[in-house]
């Protein structure tokens, strides 16, 4: 038995989705314990592609049972939409349970979200103006509207008309937009609290139950350790805890059941909205990373930044989350390039950093100081086994295994479930070192190899 915490090792959009997926097999329970429909997972199963939002990727085995915790934040519209795709493709949702904790995204939520967004101006976040903040927000001004509210229909009406009175104000006044009509919200929101009625549950009791089975716990992380709200690269951020101790508060258990965490990190590096980038490429090398990666967002379709794998937020992520391996994904999306760098430190004002610094202008100053990998130049889609890899491409995750000191237990090849090499299950396999020296590794920070690059 092992409880798995699956986080994203960068800025999100790492592929956790299909790695979620792969580890579902072999889980009883999945749990996704923050965020909102802000996420987006793509799944490929037998050429068929599934993009989920909210509905962890654990549903599409039925044996597997998926919580979606009171940490994350339901817009019950698009809840229902991805149930009723589930249902066109003839996938049961039976197994969906959702925390009657978690806090309800409203209408007044977007508009905020989106007007707010525009009024920043040269200041924008980035955010994908689906209401997530603005609700995040109201959970911590203690006047959200949970999931268990919606079950109570006299209750959520007086809690609603007035909520929705309240945010009036600041929409007609501050944003200058048309007020909202409280009984139309009022019983939009009832009728999809009905159709999610038969899956509201303790949540934090059954994940609890779960772990007195001795039953196998995925938990499922949204965005990425730099996006956090604490943690990450403020106030370019989303608005909940994605890293691994969010599982513990978003889902209801505490620190004890955690067995071990997965890292999910791209062989390359992507951000999407606002805020630093150290290792963007500007340039055809990076273009070429965006069409051979299919670099758009799931939830938004906006087009990723894209840039060499940097090294020193990965050796942070290692360290906030206390990562006990990796998977590297998209590995294929190297395969053309004749040259791979990779950051091994930051230049800051004359001098080397090897840590991120946590001064967000301090960050914005950080120029990348390279190692420069030879390439493969062959395909590694077809690839199954570590032997099966051009030894170049070996060579690659060898040296990220060493420079973030983590062992790398999957790597994949490509969106389908089969383009994967499992080098250690992260669930049923022993904790073991694996592409890994167990010796502090020599960054190779010296000499002519590396270069800092503006």
């Amino acid at each position: 038995m092992a409880n798995v915490v699956v986080i994203g090792a960068q800025w999100g959009d790492e592929g956790k989705g299909k790695i979620t997926d792969l580890l579902s097999k072999s889980a009883d329970v999945v749990v996704r314990y923050q965020g909102g429909v802000n996420a987006g997972h793509t799944v490929v199963v037998q050429g068929q592609t599934f993009k989920l939002h909210l509905i962890p990727s654990g549903i599409l085995y039925p044996s597997t049972e998926c919580i979606i915790g009171s940490g994350t934040v339901i817009d019950p519209k698009v809840l229902i939409e991805e149930l009723d795709q589930l249902k066109a493709l003839d996938i049961s949702a039976e197994n969906l349970l959702i925390s009657g904790t978690a806090h309800v995204t409203m209408p007044y939520h977007r508009l905020i979200d989106q007007a707010s967004e525009e009024r920043r101006g040269t200041h924008k976040i980035g955010t994908t103006k689906r209401g997530i903040g603005p609700t995040y927000a109201d959970k911590s001004e203690r006047i959200g509207i949970r999931i268990n509210d919606l079950m109570d229909p006299d209750g959520v009406r007086k809690q609603l008309r007035w909520t929705v009175e309240y945010k009036n104000v600041i929409l007609e006044k501050l944003y200058e937009l048309p007020p909202l009509d409280p009984d139309a919200v009022i019983e939009e929101y009832l009728t999809y609290a009905e159709r999610l009625r038969p899956h509201v549950v303790d949540s934090s009791l059954r994940i609890s139950e779960a772990v007195r089975q001795r039953r196998n716990i995925l938990f499922e992380g949204a965005q990425g350790t730099l996006l956090d709200l604490d943690h990450g690269t403020y106030p370019y951020v989303t608005s909940s805890n994605p890293v691994a101790g969010g599982a513990c508060v978003g889902a209801g258990v505490g620190p004890t059941m955690i067995d071990r965490v997965i890292g999910v990190a791209k062989a390359y590096t992507t951000r999407v909205g606002e805020g630093p980038f150290p290792t963007e490429l500007m340039d055809c090398t990076g273009e070429l990373l965006c069409d051979r990666g299919a670099e758009f967002g799931t939830t938004t379709g906006r087009k990723r930044r894209c840039g060499w794998f940097d090294g020193v937020i990965g050796r942070y992520a290692v360290r906030i989350n206390g990562l006990d391996c990796l998977a590297i994904t998209k590995l294929d999306v190297l395969d053309e390039l004749d040259e791979i760098k990779v950051c091994v430190a930051y230049e800051l004002d004359g001098e080397q950093c090897l840590d991120l610094p946590t001064s967000a202008r301090q960050f914005a100053r950080c120029r990348p100081v390279y190692k420069t990998l030879p390439g493969w130049q062959q395909s590694t889609a077809d690839c199954r086994t570590l032997d099966d890899l051009p030894p170049r491409a070996l060579d690659y995750l060898k040296f990220l295994a060493e420079l973030m000191e983590v062992p790398i237990a999957i790597v994949s090849l490509g969106a389908s479930r089969d383009q994967t090499i499992i080098v250690e299950d992260p669930i049923h396999g022993p904790k073991r070192a694996l592409l890994y020296d167990t010796e502090r590794p020599e960054l190779g920070i010296k000499g002519e190899e590396i270069g800092a690059v503006g």
